[in-house]
């Protein structure tokens, strides 16, 4: 015959549990009653502190133990003391629920010191001079919230050079639980990045209040109007920042970073000069399009040895001189990488326009501006632009950052939702080892780990997975290996199994121990909605729960907003069908 694996841990517990209620009562009973008649002018008469005494309070013989004092105004002397006995009650329970619910080798409340309280409070102190001399931080100024420790609390906050990664399959809560929860709280400026307008409709205008809004919608994805633009030639300055922009075209349309072939390494090489000669030269990226469009075109080599390029020139120069074939190939390859482009309403985004004000990076990583760019990911995707632009953000931080002592104060915060559609960089692995450092806050989006595999290759996702210092778990990850991984990284722990055995000369119980995984990977797959496996730098995993906007105290009037914004969208969306239309 076998006992419960662990019930009886929980079962000892059971009879100090109970004794300790029933102090609490005799108490309450014992001391309110004794005041309580006094107070009423039966004088002062404590009772002995016996279970005799405790007995008859409890069959309502209050007479025996204050004579002459009515029994309502004993217990009501007792009831009113009912509050403060809650404190250290309500306390105790929390302390047992969190024994019960969860593994004694997941990570508890004092293990997560750093992330809460007064901990996470000194070290934002530690990390933004402009909080040193605040008397008291409001619970956003410590770090970014993550969740509540399962099954009780605390609340738990990641620290303002945290960086992060979260995976979790659609639906699971990414969007209401971790990329509207961060925009909301924001304390700096706000880089979004997204394939859909969830997360615009339902922060836009509390962001508004905070600061500018930026909406690069060239697709339409949430139908605004174009009030913006972006010099996407402007940052090409140096070799390094034209081949990096192209080098984000060449990824939207590639889906394995780690499969470069001929072509695409050549149209790269062809992209970054023509980027190159364009910034240079004052061409607009029409123009650029136009040399694309006809290799023969002599202008970009002109405009490369004019500034002093000339081995640049000299290679775009015998990329056009080179076999027909060779060089069509590599064009054409250019022309699809770039293709979104030809669309007008893309290009109108990325094109100087002095009717709208120009969307400079530099300025915004120093304000508390919101820029949202909103994208569609499959064929004519703006993806590359999209990619530009933030790497473009991303870059103009880190170059504040070193311009104003090494960290942005107050942090921008990055959240690349969908980053692995709509905005593939495709060097974030390297990048994340030093952004948290610099004030930049980045939350990268995925909805499995093999999806980051086929953007950054095994090795770039291996890279990705270790620069991230808070790693988030969700719901509905269903790669087996990736799930066995984490398993084993979560560890195994004794399980202790006592036994009995009968015979003639009487029962013996003997006890053994055998090893079993922490989460097994079935309930790494079957993690509720809501809850996520949190994974940080130096502490053991732990189970949070997420804190959905919409359950959030100041959930009332931001839903209203975002009703607001949808019914707006909807009437911009109707509009827009019906001038295509006519």
């Amino acid at each position: 015959m076998r006992r419960g694996e662990g019930g009886g841990d929980y079962l000892a517990w059971l009879i100090p549990v109970l004794a300790l209620i029933n102090l609490v009562a005799f108490v309450l009973l014992w001391l309110g009653g004794t005041l309580a008649t006094a107070l009423g002018g039966y004088g002062w008469q404590p009772p002995a502190f016996s279970v005799a005494v405790y007995l008859s309070l409890l069959g309502g013989d209050t007479e025996q133990v204050w004579p002459g004092a009515p029994p309502a105004l004993a217990y009501g002397g007792a009831a009113a003391l009912v509050p403060l006995a809650a404190v250290p009650v309500i306390a105790a329970i929390r302390a047992v629920a969190r024994r019960a619910g969860g593994s004694r080798n997941l990570a508890r409340a004092d293990d997560l010191r750093a992330m809460t309280g007064k901990a996470a409070e000194a070290r934002a102190r530690e990390l933004r001079p402009s909080l040193k001399d605040v008397a008291r931080l409001r619970p956003d100024d410590t770090g970014n919230l993550l969740g509540d420790l399962a099954p009780a609390g605390p609340e738990l906050r990641s620290s303002y050079e945290d960086v992060e990664l979260d995976l979790m399959a659609p639906r699971a809560g990414k969007s209401t639980g971790i990329a509207i929860p961060r925009v909301l709280r924001a304390p700096g400026a706000v880089l979004l990045t997204s394939n859909k307008s969830d997360v615009f409709t339902v922060t836009r205008q509390e962001r508004a209040r905070a600061g500018r809004v930026w909406t690069f919608d060239p697709q339409g994805i949430a139908y605004s109007e174009r009030a913006m633009w972006w010099d996407m030639l402007g940052g090409c300055r140096t070799i390094e920042d034209a081949r990096r922009l192209a080098g984000h075209f060449v990824s939207s349309v590639n889906d394995d970073s780690s499969k470069r072939d001929f072509w695409i390494a050549a149209a790269q090489n062809t992209l970054t000069a023509l980027f190159l000669a364009a910034a240079h030269g004052g061409a607009s990226v029409e123009e650029m399009l136009g040399w694309l469009a006809d290799p023969g075109d002599r202008t970009p080599i002109d405009l490369l040895r004019d500034a002093n390029m000339d081995a640049l020139a000299d290679q775009l120069q015998g990329t056009v001189r080179g076999a027909v074939q060779t060089r069509d190939g590599i064009y054409e390859t250019a022309r699809q990488c770039v293709a979104c482009l030809l669309d007008p309403e893309i290009l109108a985004w990325v094109s100087p326009d002095p009717a709208y004000p120009e969307f400079v990076p530099a300025e915004h990583v120093l304000s508390r501006d919101t820029l949202y760019l909103l994208s569609k990911d499959g064929g004519g995707s703006a993806a590359g632009v999209i990619a530009g632009l933030a790497d473009a953000v991303i870059r103009a931080a880190v170059v504040a950052a070193e311009r104003t002592g090494g960290r942005l104060d107050p942090p921008m915060t990055a959240i690349l939702d969908e980053a692995a559609n709509v905005c593939r960089i495709a060097d974030l692995p390297d990048l994340y080892s030093h952004l948290g450092s610099r004030g930049i806050s980045v939350v990268t989006l995925l909805q499995s780990y093999r999806q980051g595999v086929r953007v950054w290759g095994e090795a770039g996702m291996d890279a990705l997975w270790s620069a991230a210092t808070v790693k988030l778990l969700g719901a509905g990850l269903d790669d087996a290996d990736f799930v066995d991984k984490i398993a084993r990284l979560v560890g195994q722990h004794d399980v202790r199994t006592p036994s009995w055995s009968h015979s003639r000369d009487g029962s013996t119980r003997s006890v053994s121990y055998r090893q079993e995984q922490v989460l097994p990977a079935d309930r790494i797959r079957a993690l509720p909605k809501g809850t996520a496996l949190l994974l940080a730098t130096g502490v053991r995993p732990a189970v949070i729960r997420l804190r959905p906007w919409y359950r959030e105290p100041n959930a009332g009037p931001i839903g209203a907003a975002a009703r607001a914004e949808v019914r707006a969208i909807s009437e911009r969306a109707a509009a827009a069908w019906q001038r295509r239309a006519g």
